[in-house]
């Protein structure tokens, strides 16, 4: 993967590829950087040009400065896209990836191809009730991370992945997480319940693992009810982050996800 950053944002980012006719973005969960879709990468990067950030606050994007926020993802994404000439894309997000990706959409439609969301919610109807108990569990989680983060990180490992595997790479890359970087997802809540659903022009797919949390698994089965026509996909032997516990049967869900989409009309 080649690195790169534009100018005037602070969010370093990653290409594979050139070659392929159509591209795919993957977009991270929360804490991590863009190492959790190395399996990912590896699979599709010769049928697919892959485009990869790290989320701010994560990874190498922390150079940043006043008022910077992850509310402004997506805009700093569509600077990307246009700096790489890209004029639609396959998007791919996980957890806290999920939230962004959808935000992408909702603000940029016409340059989405398709949209992937896993361990994540609904962000135009999220339940307040379930709002509220899923805020409570990041307070908890965060001071944790104040206290320290070799313990924030051990506890968010069990929570994250299902796979000893999976939870020793997601620490890995946990501990890496800088303490300051909270404040730049402070916002993150701008995003929800702001946009209306309208008729997407593009195919959907969500899913999570089996043995995430039941509020993800509700918040899963909610989202089906209110748009029937979305694929889903639940991974028998994963957690929150699928893709890091199942990466073989993700990649397999995602190119027939991809391949369909093609005859989407």
């Amino acid at each position: 993967m080649q690195q790169f950053k534009l100018d005037f944002s602070p969010i370093v980012y990653y290409t594979s590829g050139k070659d392929c006719s159509e591209w795919v973005l993957f977009l991270h969960a929360a804490f991590v950087n863009y190492k959790m879709f190395q399996p990912q990468i590896k699979y599709f990067e010769n049928k697919y040009n892959i485009l990869a950030v790290d989320i701010i606050g994560h990874g190498k994007s922390t150079d940043t400065k006043k008022g910077d926020c992850v509310e402004k993802m997506s805009a700093w994404i569509y600077d990307i896209m246009n700096a790489e000439k890209i004029k639609k894309i396959h998007i791919v997000g996980i957890s806290l990836g999920a939230v962004l990706a959808q935000d992408f959409a909702n603000r940029y439609p016409e340059a989405v191809n398709s949209l992937a969301c896993f361990g994540g919610y609904d962000i135009n109807n999220f339940d307040k009730k379930m709002q509220k108990e899923n805020g409570t569990s990041q307070i908890r989680m965060m001071l944790k991370a104040f206290v320290s983060i070799k313990w924030f990180a051990k506890a968010n490992k069990k929570i994250s992945a299902f796979s000893p595997q999976a939870q020793n790479d997601f620490y890995d890359m946990n501990i890496q997480f800088p303490k300051k970087s909270f404040l730049y997802l402070a916002s993150l809540n701008s995003m929800v319940n702001v946009f209306q659903t309208k008729s997407r022009k593009y195919p959907l797919l969500i899913g999570c693992g089996k043995f995430d949390i039941p509020m993800e698994l509700q918040a899963v089965e909610d989202w089906k009810s209110r748009e029937p026509q979305l694929k889903v996909a639940i991974f028998e032997n994963a957690g929150h982050c699928v893709n890091m516990d199942m990466p073989q049967k993700f990649n397999e869900v995602m190119e027939e996800f991809w391949e369909n989409t093609k005859n989407y009309l």
